[in-house]
Parts: C-alpha cells; sequence; structure tokens
C-alpha cells in the first residue's frame, strides 16, 4: 500500500486555520482559472474565422460587467487580507503563559535549550497542549525554523532574536526543517519535535543529569565575566543594577538627549556585546565589549538570569 500523504498532519491548534485559508485561496484561483481557460475555448470557437457568428454592431462597453468583473474580485481579495491579517497576528501573539525555549541555529544543527536545564541537538520535546514560545537566533549566518506539520516557519537572524509559537495538538514526532539555504550541508540541517504527554514530557525534563537551569548557568557565566563586580551586591564602579530592569524602559542617553528604550533581549545582548552603542543616562560609558567572547547559547542563559532577577524583583 503506498503512503504518500499531500499534505503533514495538522499537528497544531493553527495548522486547521492555516490550511483553511489556503485552500480558500487555491479555490479561488483554480476557479478563476478554469472560468478564463472555459471563456477564451469557447470564444475561440465561435468568432473562429468563417464561423456564422453575427459580428455586426458589437457592444463597446458594459457597466454591469465591469462592475461585476471589478468589484467581485476586489471583495475577494478584501475577504482574503482580513482572514489572513487576523490569523497572523494570531500566530505572532504568543499567549503569557507559554513555556520559553530557546534556540540557536549554526551551521549545520539546531541546539535548543529548555528554560529548566535540558539541552538538546537536532530535537525538541514539547508537552502536548501547552503553548510554546521559542526565542531564536543564528551563530552564523540566516536559518530559517519549519516545522510544517505545525505550519510555522520563522527566519533565524544573525545578531537578532526572533520569536515564534505554536500549541502542539496531536501525540507524535514530527519533522523539523532550516528553510533557507545556508550553505553545503543545509540540506542535512533537520531534526525532529516530540509532541508528548504533560506527564511524561516532565519526566523527560527532570531526568537525572539535566543539571541547573538556563537562570543558574546564566548566573554563573555573570559571575564568570565579572559582570557581577558593577552590576550587583557590593559594586566597585558606577554601574545601572539590573534587579528588576527586564521588561521595564530604560533611559538611555543619545548625545544631548535622553530617549527611553525598552530592556528586552535585544537591548541586553546589545548592552553586552556594544555596550558605548546605548548608555543609560547618567553613568559613563566605561563597559568593554564581550563580543567574540561569549558565544549565543551563552548569551541567552545570561539574559534569561537578568530576566528571572527582574522577575523576582518584579514579585516582591
Amino acid at each position: 500500500m503506498w503512503n504518500f500523504p499531500l499534505f503533514p498532519d495538522q499537528a497544531s491548534t493553527i495548522a486547521k486555520h492555516v490550511d483553511a485559508l489556503y485552500f480558500f485561496a487555491l479555490g479561488i484561483a483554480g476557479f478563476f482559472t478554469a472560468m478564463i481557460c472555459v471563456l477564451i475555448l469557447a470564444f475561440a470557437a465561435r468568432y473562429r474565422r468563417k464561423s456564422t457568428a453575427d459580428r455586426l454592431n458589437p457592444p463597446t462597453a458594459s457597466r454591469t460587467l465591469e462592475i461585476i468583473w471589478i468589484g467581485g474580485p476586489m471583495l475577494l481579495m478584501l475577504t482574503m487580507f482580513t482572514w489572513a491579517a487576523i490569523l497572523f497576528y494570531k500566530m505572532y501573539d504568543p499567549p503569557v503563559d507559554a513555556l520559553e525555549v530557546y534556540v540557536v541555529g549554526k551551521q549545520w544543527m539546531w541546539h535548543a535549550q529548555h528554560s529548566e536545564g535540558r539541552a538538546e541537538i537536532n530535537e525538541l520535546h514539547v508537552p502536548l497542549g501547552r503553548p510554546i514560545r521559542l526565542t531564536m537566533t543564528s551563530q552564523d549566518v540566516i536559518h530559517s525554523f519549519f516545522i510544517p506539520a505545525f505550519r510555522v516557519k520563522q527566519d533565524v537572524l544573525p545578531g537578532r532574536y526572533t520569536t515564534m509559537w505554536f500549541e502542539p495538538a496531536k501525540i507524535g514526532r514530527y519533522h523539523l526543517f532550516c528553510a533557507e539555504y545556508c550553505g553545503t550541508n543545509h540540506s542535512a540541517m533537520g531534526g525532529w519535535v516530540y509532541v508528548m504527554e504533560p506527564v511524561e514530557f516532565q519526566q523527560w525534563l527532570s531526568q537525572a543529569g539535566t543539571g541547573a537551569s538556563m537562570a543558574e548557568q546564566g548566573e554563573r557565566l555573570f559571575v564568570q565575566y565579572h559582570c557581577a563586580g558593577c552590576h550587583r551586591g557590593s559594586q566597585t564602579v558606577h554601574a545601572p543594577r539590573l534587579e528588576g530592569v527586564y521588561g521595564r524602559p530604560v533611559p538611555v542617553q543619545q548625545g544631548t538627549e535622553v530617549r527611553f528604550t525598552l530592556a528586552d533581549y535585544r537591548y541586553i545582548r546589545d548592552s553586552i556585546l556594544r555596550p558605548k552603542s546605548e548608555v543609560v543616562a547618567g553613568y559613563e560609558p566605561v563597559m568593554p565589549s564581550f563580543e567574540g567572547q561569549i558565544t549565543e547559547p551563552d548569551l541567552l542563559k545570561i539574559i534569561a538570569y537578568i530576566k528571572s532577577i527582574g522577575a523576582k524583583e518584579a514579585t516582591q
């Protein structure tokens, strides 16, 4: 028996909505293609050379036909645009309770790390029925994180963080691809996403040897790179404190003006690698650059630590 499905499984909550829009657009395109082909053949046959068709006084304009031919496709396009816009915002607005996973793409593999500390290479284990938010970056060139069965795909860029989210809806193992040509072994840059029952996932997540959480690992790196001497506790240099900074506006000195910028992943990353690009108002630009010294996975761990002390401060 042949087992060659035309489409991947609908394994996420968004998949059926993406497919519905796709088939609607495909149906519209098929309808107009068929209609135009039929009209071409019918007119070619009716008005062929030496046919008996009446060619006297042909109509030169039809207001009704113009209204139908312009208004009909316009309404269809507006319908598809509105439908796609609603779906777009739904796909790019993750729920607040989404499970955080951090992904680094590099030639030619995917490195995924869970907040609890478990790391994976070319695999991603996730629980059924739980929203998953991926924070992604690249260590070298542009990649694209693509899970066909979930109908989600997002470019992964060097020097930037991109995000996407999904909610698995079906137990199983699903293909993971890089959908952006990234070099010689691009075709081999793939893996698997495993959707598990929540209890089974928790058991997998807490297996012996998992180690410290990302925030705990980030704290060790924070001390290792001597960040703690300036940014917390008995600081020896006049530098901004980081407790509670994540997710809040930070005053940044730009020439003679002060503007506010959000302390998000991008801001913290740039503050570590290019600290003189955005100096906090009231402080001197004395922090050294760590560009080329800290890897992308370690940067994510340090950011996870800064984010965690921000969360602690907010709850106190």
